[in-house]
């Protein structure tokens, strides 16, 4: 039976989980956990009662938006023009990536697999992707030699640029330069 928390541990659970969505965004993984308590308004005793470690901390954080991944990809997958599903879901990821620093290092690396949760989400995260990508191939609108490994090099690419880039827009350039060459007609 699953333990029912008071209402002000409730509370404090919410604080911190957005508190963490806030830093994890702005730092990255590697983000103060004193920041993230300061932030929420509690004592670190509070934020390690909640969650023993930071990897149980970013495996709750990150979840959403892992989920948010799988229906992104699902989403395109229902797009009538799979060369548009594919440009709009590259677009939406990178997006999404750029814009939260946690979520870019996330999405690149396998330090969480360990963590049954998010492991699934990303193997589902990828599985979509690559029916995407697979389904504009098939349309005859993307390079056949495109695959789900170009697919990580890119995003890895895109969170290089996004956080290194002085311009906060600099991602959706080199974006729309590599969807130009990715096409197998002019876009």
């Amino acid at each position: 039976m699953a333990t029912r928390l008071r209402a002000d541990a409730r509370r404090n659970r919410a604080a911190l989980l957005a508190a963490a969505r806030e830093v994890f965004a702005e730092q990255g993984l590697d983000a103060s956990l004193d920041e993230i308590a300061r932030r929420a308004g509690v004592g670190n005793a509070t934020l390690y009662r909640r969650f023993p470690s930071r990897r149980h901390l970013i495996a709750e954080v990150f979840a959403s938006h892992m989920t948010a991944a799988v229906h992104l990809a699902e989403q395109a997958l229902e797009h009538p023009d799979p060369w548009a599903a594919f440009v709009g879901y590259l677009t939406r990821v990178c997006e999404l990536q750029a814009t939260d620093r946690g979520l870019a290092e996330l999405l690149v690396t396998t330090a969480f697999d360990d963590d049954e949760r998010l492991a699934a989400l990303r193997v589902a995260a990828q599985r979509r992707a690559v029916d995407v990508l697979t389904r504009a191939q098939r349309a005859g609108r993307l390079r056949s030699d495109f695959t789900r490994d170009d697919l990580g090099l890119l995003m890895m690419a895109n969170a290089g640029v996004a956080q290194h880039s002085a311009d906060p827009h600099a991602w959706r350039r080199q974006l729309t330069l590599v969807i130009g060459g990715l096409g197998t007609r002019p876009v």
